[in-house]
């Protein structure tokens, strides 16, 4: 068994259900990237796995434990989440909200140390707010308060990391140098990481594994050089395109068809269903 799996959940929320006897393994030491269109349940899967979101049906099992039943400093310590948004107490700093990152391995008998301080710094160098330690967090932009939460996340120091939209507000410099980041905390550190992501090409790149979503079910899970091709991206994203190979990876690279060539694919698609009438 994955140490991280959903089993037959229902997920959903108030009276309205999203997703229905829903089951997924996140495959141990992989990158995982969850990627669909909007409003088909990939946060929402996200939210149960990290115990956010209590399934009302089925269960999530963490470690073959009920994640639920767990203690939570004890789930804090073996998986970290980076919500979609995320909101900082008035006035704190960058480093203290990153040292907020080692609350998990507090505890009577140990303290802050040395080697927590070590962590929260590395955490902060490793995402590029090192400079911005002493500033408030709400004085900061949006993609540099993308960039502490994600510090913290990794000062946390789990094996399992979940990341949602982890590159929303960075400009395409900074989205590169967080997914370099999450890639190498997956090849060098041997961390299990799940990110749900908008951008299926930068999905395509980085992830290890990736689960298709549309409608609150799983269209097709793998390798994304085994299961991504234009059948795929229309089924799940109702978007026609070719599928070339990256000429930088070699990962499946997804070209949208041109305007002209998709509204001449609509109106054969019209002129059959008025003929067949």
């Amino acid at each position: 068994m994955q140490r991280l799996t959903a089993e037959s959940v229902t997920l959903g929320y108030d009276q309205r259900i999203i997703t229905e006897n829903l089951s997924v393994e996140i495959p141990d030491h992989s990158f995982t990237v969850i990627v669909g269109p909007n409003a088909c349940g990939k946060s929402t899967l996200l939210r149960a796995l990290a115990r956010m979101l209590k399934p009302s049906g089925g269960q999530v099992l963490l470690d073959g434990q009920t994640i639920h039943r767990l203690p939570a400093k004890q789930v804090a310590r073996t998986l970290g989440l980076l919500p979609q948004s995320s909101t900082a107490p008035d006035g704190i700093t960058v480093a203290n909200l990153v040292a907020r990152g080692r609350y998990p391995h507090q505890g009577l008998l140990r303290q802050w140390s040395p080697q927590d301080e070590q962590v929260v710094l590395e955490a902060m160098e490793s995402t590029g707010v090192a400079e911005l330690a002493r500033r408030p967090v709400d004085e900061l932009s949006g993609g540099q308060r993308q960039r502490v939460w994600i510090a913290m996340a990794l000062a946390q120091q789990t094996p399992l990391l979940l990341l949602d939209e982890p590159t929303t507000y960075l400009d395409i410099q900074h989205q590169i140098d967080v997914l370099d980041l999450c890639a190498e905390l997956h090849e060098a550190r041997g961390r299990t990481l799940v990110a749900v992501l908008h951008d299926l090409n930068h999905a395509a790149r980085y992830a290890t594994h990736l689960i298709a979503m549309r409608d609150g079910k799983v269209v097709a899970e793998g390798a994304p050089g085994e299961i991504v091709d234009a059948d795929l991206v229309e089924r799940v994203f109702g978007l026609r395109c070719q599928v070339i190979d990256d000429p930088q990876t070699g990962t499946p690279l997804v070209v949208p068809a041109a305007r002209q060539a998709r509204r001449a694919a609509a109106g054969a698609g019209a002129g059959t269903a008025a003929g067949a009438l």
